[in-house]
């Protein structure tokens, strides 16, 4: 059991996708691929979404090789349609590969989001039937992590792109959405880390402390 009263098991009906398309131009070289904690960064998203999710999704750069994936995990591989596209067409061709009725999205860059959270988000969505749940944070509700409902959002996502969109964000706008406040997910996370990110290398460093 993880941080909080939230029950955490895997549900089959949840597909987890982990966007892992961007450049790391900030970072200097291939992010992902750095260590954390003993393994790369992009393990740590995979092996978070695994203890929910009955399937992995993995969203790759077109040409991009296949990273070296944590042992024991079955994880398919979508391609972005175009190199560095923006996450809502990784959103979308991970939406199209996902067989879950939810999908849960995720940067790759994201090492230490609280299962917990993630599994309040999928519990709200299951009781609410909400097209998509986000995080509170401060004045602004964030596009990662966050859940989906599969079809509508592969549908909405479609839409956008077709239509010029290429923000993940604009997809939450999309969508009906239930927003978990900070006064319920921060409890489960104190330090918040399911929002942080690894954009520098002093991002990771600030994590391992």
């Amino acid at each position: 059991m993880h941080q909080g009263a939230v029950r955490v098991h895997v549900h089959q009906g949840l597909s987890g996708i982990v966007l892992a398309g961007g450049r790391s131009s900030r970072f200097g070289r291939d992010k992902l691929a750095e260590p954390y904690r003993g393994a790369p960064l992009l393990h740590h998203a995979l092996a978070r979404l695994a203890e929910l999710c009955g399937e992995l999704v993995l969203v790759l750069p077109p040409r991009a090789e296949v990273p070296p994936l944590p042992a024991g995990h079955d994880v398919r591989i979508a391609r972005d349609p175009e190199p560095y596209g923006g996450p809502l067409a990784g959103a979308h061709v991970g939406l199209l590969a996902a067989s879950g009725e939810l999908a849960l999205l995720v940067g790759g860059d994201m090492p230490e989001p609280s299962v917990a959270v993630l599994a309040e988000m999928a519990r709200l969505a299951l009781d609410r039937g909400a097209e998509a749940v986000a995080l509170r944070d401060g004045d602004r509700v964030r596009p990662l992590p966050s859940l989906v409902r599969t079809e509508p959002a592969r549908r909405a996502a479609g839409e956008l792109l077709v239509a010029g969109e290429r923000r993940l964000r604009a997809l939450l706008g999309a969508l009906r959405v239930e927003v978990l406040e900070e006064v319920v997910w921060t409890p489960l996370d104190p330090e918040r880390r399911t929002l942080l990110d690894v954009d520098v290398p002093s991002d990771l460093e600030r994590l391992e402390r």
